[in-house]
């Protein structure tokens, strides 16, 4: 890099009002804010750091904010080390009141971030002041209709748009939505108005979508905004129901449904205007209730399902049990058992859980017990405002919407939190719900869905919480065979057809996913998926030979083998031949018998190099064949990090490893305080040290906290990690001897991924002596013939009263450190003119009377105030 070149590389400059942090450390980033409601405004400035990998640095800005006249409202000067294992630099300042609407006022302003005398990047934002946006109050505008078209990444005319409400996927290229709204504002000349559009699936994962901002002017009686979400070319979207969510000044406008099918199907004016949106609006349920369907018929929908047995035997035990309990009291026997509807669904993802909900709701409706039997289907972020009194309004809202059918809430335990995070209003969701369920209005099922042992956390989390829950429906992960069938029924249900060869092959696909699972494995999700990538695989073959147009429709409908090998075929990964460094090479071998003793793990060490350099001779896949993974036992001080870091040049030499860089962590930089987060905070771990070491400093830590503890969540993330990108990384777990063979013995999945164990011995008293030495000589030292002998009957006696918490050379550098700074204390008291030569740079006793070895009873102390070492 040339001298004065910046360090870094700007990428975005954004604004943000709430320090709520979502997914991948990302806050809620807007243009437009409610005057009535803003306190701070927040600016995010990234960039990608120059010298990632290579060294730490220091980065100096200066963020700005300016109002719309240009008038200097704030300057904030920052400075911050940037580490070298930053990839992309956060830096965050903000500026307000605490006090909403105290400080920002309606107008335009700008951040600007600066470096010296050099503008970096700058950003808009607006505050208006028409009033809070609620769901039954928008003082700024009132939805008129929302219709869907088609169309390629430019938008086409209006008069050539065709409005559907069903899209053919295999047309399909862009959806757009035209968003048209009355303005209510009428006293000001233009205002800010600022959409965000998110398309989501049937079952809420988020799709795609995009933000939409423009001036609305006094003039305009309506106004339209058109935005959408897709790909220039057929295949971004597959066959399915689908909605699409419009928010405004974070409030929810509206949800609307459509779906992509086999065939395009126009949707009328009524069917896209006012009455539908203000149906989504307010109610915020699906646009069609199910159909009368008399118990039989629901039932037969329900046994058609693949697989889910032990589901389907025992909702037919307990709606026959239901049907009973109707029964006596049709005939007049008292009965106290109260029926209850409400049932925590485990399983992971792709079970069927939301599906069999929904048979449940038409079941529970032709049985009498719910009067619609619609499912409202919500998460955390549907249940969980912003600020203090906004939950129980959404909480409430959602009843009211599930009123009549089933309120299902996915992935339910991320409303507990851990029992530190006083202030996170999901506890109040839970309130809400129990009440509810004790002495509610009635004529409603409340379902529970998410991950077994998270939603068994979730129960534990409030004691109302399992007696409110007495139906507890388990959805197993689906066979082999039962996934081939549901492959099999979804390529029916697509009209296309599967040659046996190539289903064999796909079914070699799914055993081998399923022997691979994790608990985050697709299920009917990758079954299905597998049969939409053979068949555009299918079609992007077909398309490359003549005559394409005079195929029939069986030759347009048959994937084969070849269409199901080149799935894999593009996944599979090439592997950088990158030779020996044998300079590095040299260097790292110097440094590690420099090293004193560890004689034991050094000859270990030279074994590997001569071992992959005899594969390499021989043609072999070194990452293949050669694990890297490893355990270190020893106690503090002798020497686990710095040969672990040695090791990782060795293993860059070798080429066994692209970037050969050590990542250190420890329990707290894995382990999350709430559920569902550690698995996300290991994976960004893990994303660091691809191509280097991970090493886990007192590993064992991740595997004493009990049953329910997040720390074994860390565990199965790396273990997944290891299985999955094997010869891409290194994982060292270290620790105390005793701790980590319990460490190893905790998860039947360690043993078997850590096949190298290094001990490393206590250094005995010679050892630390010529540590000290060396110590002593890098502060430009050294001992006179008393000081020596001194030292030495010092380390003597330590060594002889350790126990298995003693530091080693950790604690000979703190004798070192304590010694060194007497001695320039002493010095400094040396008249200037005397300080010369041999007095500068020797320890004399004076300067080690403090580490007397007869000075202490029982185990030795160092002699100085260890709570001061960190000053």
């Amino acid at each position: 890099m040339n001298p004065g070149e910046p360090k870094f590389k700007f990428k975005e400059l954004k604004v943000y009002a709430e320090n709520e942090w979502l997914i991948n450390s990302t806050k809620k980033y807007r243009q437009v804010f409610e005057e009535a409601e803003v306190t701070y405004i927040d600016a995010e400035f990234s960039a990608y750091n120059k010298l990632f990998d290579e060294e730490d640095w220091e980065i100096d800005v200066i963020f700005k904010a300016f109002d719309g006249k240009g008038a200097k409202l704030a300057e904030l000067p920052m400075k911050k080390l940037i580490t070298k294992d930053q990839n992309i630099i956060y830096l965050r300042q903000g500026w307000g009141n605490k006090n909403p609407g105290a400080f920002w006022k309606r107008g335009a302003y700008r951040w600007e971030v600066w470096t010296g005398e050099t503008l970096i990047a700058t950003t808009n934002f607006y505050i208006e002041n028409e009033g809070e946006v609620t769901r039954e109050n928008n003082p700024y505008l009132n939805v008129k209709s929302i219709r869907l078209f088609e169309g390629p990444d430019s938008i086409v005319d209006k008069k050539e748009r065709k409005y559907f409400k069903m899209f053919n996927q295999a047309s399909t290229r862009f959806i757009w939505f035209e968003f048209t709204a009355e303005n209510l504002v009428k006293d000001k000349e233009y205002w800010a108005c600022e959409l965000f559009a998110n398309f989501r699936t049937e079952i809420g994962e988020h799709k795609g979508g995009n933000t939409k901002f423009r001036f609305v002017y006094k003039n305009e009686k309506t106004f339209e905004i058109i935005g959408g979400w897709g790909s220039d070319k057929p295949g971004t979207w597959y066959d399915g129901k689908y909605i699409l969510e419009i928010t405004f000044m974070e409030t929810l406008l509206l949800r609307l449904p459509f779906y992509v099918g086999d065939h395009d199907e126009e949707a009328t004016d009524e069917e896209f205007m006012t009455s539908t949106v203000e149906q989504e609006v307010q109610t915020n349920e699906v646009l069609e209730e199910p159909k009368e369907i008399d118990f039989q018929e629901a039932f037969k929908e329900l046994d058609e399902l693949i697989g889910l047995q032990q589901i389907k035997d025992r909702i037919r035990e307990y709606t026959d049990y239901v049907k009973f309990l109707k029964l006596r009291n049709e005939k007049g026997l008292e009965d106290s058992t109260k029926i209850s509807l409400h049932a925590v669904f485990t399983g992971n993802p792709g079970t069927g859980k939301t599906k069999v909900a929904t048979l449940l709701g038409k079941i529970y409706k032709s049985l009498g017990l719910l009067s619609k039997g619609h499912v409202h289907e919500v998460d955390r972020e549907s249940l969980v405002g912003k600020f203090i009194g906004h939950t129980a309004p959404m909480v409430k809202e959602a009843i009211d919407a599930a009123r009549g059918g089933i309120l299902f809430i996915d992935e339910a335990y991320s409303l507990a939190r851990g029992d530190d995070d006083s202030r996170d209003y999901g506890k109040e969701v839970i309130e809400i719900l129990l009440k509810e369920m004790s002495d509610g209005k009635g004529d409603i099922a409340i379902i529970v869905a998410g991950y077994p042992r998270e939603m068994q956390t979730f129960l534990d989390s409030n004691p109302g919480l399992k007696s409110r829950f007495n139906m507890h429906y388990h959805f197993p992960d689906y066979t082999p065979q039962e996934l081939k069938d549901i492959a099999l029924f979804h390529a029916n249900k697509t009209k296309v057809i599967i040659t046996p060869d190539a289903l064999n092959e796909m079914y070699e696909a799914i055993v081998e996913a399923y022997r691979n699972r994790d608990r985050t494995f697709g299920n009917a999700r990758f079954s299905i998926g597998l049969v939409e990538e053979a068949k555009m695989k299918m079609g992007l073959r077909l398309v490359k030979q003549k005559d394409v147009d005079k195929m029939t429709e069986e030759e347009l409908s048959t994937i084969t083998i070849d269409d199901v090998n080149a799935i894999f075929k593009g996944k599979q990964v090439s592997i950088a031949d990158i030779p020996v460094d044998e300079e590095l090479l040299r260097d790292a071998l110097a440094k590690l018998h420099s090293l004193l003793g560890l004689e034991n793990i050094k000859n270990e060490i030279d074994e590997i190099i001569k071992l992959v350099r005899y594969y390499r001779e021989t043609g072999k896949n070194v990452r293949e064949i050669f694990s890297l993974h490893s355990v270190f036992v020893g106690n503090p001080g002798t020497g686990k990090t710095t040969v672990a870091r040695i090791l990782a040049e060795i293993y860059k030499a070798l080429g066994i490893l692209e970037r050969g860089h050590l990542i250190e962590c420890d329990r707290s930089a894995l382990v999350g305080g709430y559920v569902g987060q550690t698995a996300t905070k290991t994976s960004e771990v893990l994303d660091t040290a691809m191509g280097g070491i991970l090493f886990i400093d007192e590993a064992y830590s991740l595997s004493m906290g009990g049953q329910n503890d997040f720390g074994r969540e860390a565990i199965e993330t790396i273990l997944k990690r290891m299985e999955d990108r094997r010869g891409d990384f290194a994982v060292i777990v270290a620790g105390y001897p005793q701790e980590m063979g319990y460490f190893l013995e905790s998860n039947p999945g360690l043993k078997s991924r850590f096949d190298k164990v290094f001990q490393f011995p206590d250094f005995n008293a010679e050892e630390m002596f010529t540590i000290a030495k060396s110590m002593f000589a890098s502060h430009d030292l050294e001992m006179d013939k008393e000081a020596e002998n001194h030292l030495r009957r010092y380390l003597d006696v330590l060594d002889k009263n350790r126990d298995r918490f003693f530091g080693n050379a950790r604690d000979v550098r703190k004798i070192v450190e304590e010694t060194a700074k007497n001695q320039h204390l002493r010095v400094i008291d040396i008249p200037k003119d005397k300080r010369k030569g041999k007095v500068m740079k020797t320890v004399i006793l004076d300067d080690l009377k403090e580490f007397d070895p007869t000075a202490f009873k029982g185990k030795p102390t160092l002699g100085f105030d260890l709570d001061k070492l960190g000053e």
